[in-house]
């Protein structure tokens, strides 16, 4: 493989993964759910990592939080920021969620309670710049330059909208795909599903009908070959003092799922 490809490749694998690492870990894990607790110093630094993996397509903590609450609170309801239940395809439900998330981020969405907007991690002077659009388009011409520079062929330039998009991108699959097609452990009230067996491609999110029985449970997986990546990384970053992952029942539990 020429090496010019070769760092197309492992350009596009580090951006999909370390920008989901902080969607998932900062954003879901802690934001949303508070499954575990950090100092202020730590949340600010996850707050600039989340700035430079995410990039182009940077979202609030703290909005995500908020708007992750409401779903878990109204999933597949005509309340739910994000149901294909409804919504009339995938592009519909990701404009729908465009503008639930801008109300929720710019303070215009009223009808949130006051118990959604609880503990989520606020930085408002790193949010202005990384919400920015001068800092979007910084990153989208730094991507474009790593494409210019190295990319064998224009065909590869195709990959960069998903660049452009990441994290946007990693929403649609849990919140669409995740929710028509995959394997339940679980009856549920909402359509929740698991949509990889073994979770190679979203760091655990995938398993996303364990995750809704399961709201607080910090491990995502059930059945033994529902390996959460991201499971350990908790563990290690509460062993060497990152966080504090919260003892509680949800998170030592390990149910049983035939």
């Amino acid at each position: 493989m020429e090496k010019s490809l070769l760092v197309i490749i492992l350009f596009f694998i580090a951006h999909w993964y370390l920008s989901l690492f902080t969607q998932s870990f900062f954003h879901h894990r802690y934001s949303a759910h508070g499954m575990f607790t950090m100092s202020k110093g730590w949340e600010k630094f996850f707050i600039v990592l989340s700035g430079i993996f995410q990039g182009s397509s940077y979202l609030s903590p703290s909005a995500y939080g908020i708007m992750h609450r409401l779903h878990h609170a109204h999933a597949d309801t005509d309340e739910d920021p994000h149901s294909p239940s409804y919504s009339k395809n995938l592009f519909d439900m990701m404009w729908k969620t465009k503008i639930r998330y801008n109300d929720i981020l710019n303070d215009r969405a009223t009808d949130v309670e006051a118990k959604y907007k609880k503990n989520v991690p606020l930085w408002p002077a790193a949010e202005r710049i990384f919400d920015s659009w001068p800092t979007r388009i910084f990153w989208v011409l730094a991507y474009v330059a790593v494409y210019y520079f190295f990319a064998p062929n224009y065909w590869w330039w195709l990959l960069l909208p998903i660049h452009f998009v990441m994290g946007p991108a990693h929403g649609v699959i849990i919140n669409w795909y995740a929710h028509r097609y995959g394997y339940v452990n679980f009856k549920l009230d909402d359509t929740a599903k698991n949509l990889l067996p073994f979770d190679f491609l979203m760091w655990g999110e995938s398993y996303h009908n364990n995750h809704h029985q399961y709201g607080g449970r910090a491990n995502f997986g059930v059945k033994w070959h529902e390996f959460d990546p991201m499971y350990p990384l908790i563990k290690l970053f509460d062993a060497v003092g990152i966080i504090k992952l919260k003892k509680n029942n949800d998170l030592n539990y390990m149910p049983t799922a035939s």
